[in-house]
């Protein structure tokens, strides 16, 4: 039986994991069994200037942590070699640089299993659909160029009234 130190360090690591998928806006839980210390090292490289959390963790860990959750739909995917990574801020970036690299892995053997955004635990087809949305400013910028087709298509209407009505009085 553990010791009374051990299991209050394992209630911490719970509240802690609880705290931080509650507070991220996405999630991604893949399976990072087959991948070199190299490509792990950029992995998480990569995913620490995205501002993404990402580390291995023991899968009663993290049932404990989404137990009576809205994420409690996670658990089917705690089996295994298993790592989580967290996004507080941009929703899509821990989905898009880890469906990059499983993509990229030879092996096959580096697989995202499914995640959450927003609330809603998604499979592996949603992460990979989620992975696929613009960032926040490729939004933005999707947005003030459909703005300012709007603002021109306007500006030529309104110059053509006023060259008609130019013609008229003429």
């Amino acid at each position: 039986m553990p010791s009374a130190k051990i299991l209050e360090a394992k209630k911490a690591l719970v509240a802690d994991l609880n705290e931080k998928i509650s507070s991220s806006l996405a999630g991604v839980v893949v399976a990072y069994n087959g991948i070199s210390v190299a490509d792990d090292t950029k992995l998480r490289k990569e995913l620490r200037e995205a501002g993404v959390h990402y580390m291995v963790v023991k899968n009663t860990m993290l049932r404990l942590a989404v137990k009576g959750t809205q994420y409690e739909g996670l658990t089917e995917y705690f089996k295994g070699d298993t790592a989580i990574a967290l996004s507080p801020e941009d929703p899509a970036a821990a989905a898009r640089i880890l469906c990059k690299f499983a993509d990229a892995d030879k092996s096959k053997r580096f697989v995202v299993k499914g995640g959450f955004c927003d609330g809603v635990v998604m499979d592996a087809a949603g992460i990979k659909s989620l992975s696929t949305m613009p960032n926040r400013e490729g939004l933005l910028s999707m947005l003030a160029g459909s703005l300012n087709g709007i603002v021109g298509g306007l500006a030529v209407a309104l110059q053509g009234i006023v060259d008609k009505q130019d013609e008229t009085a003429a």
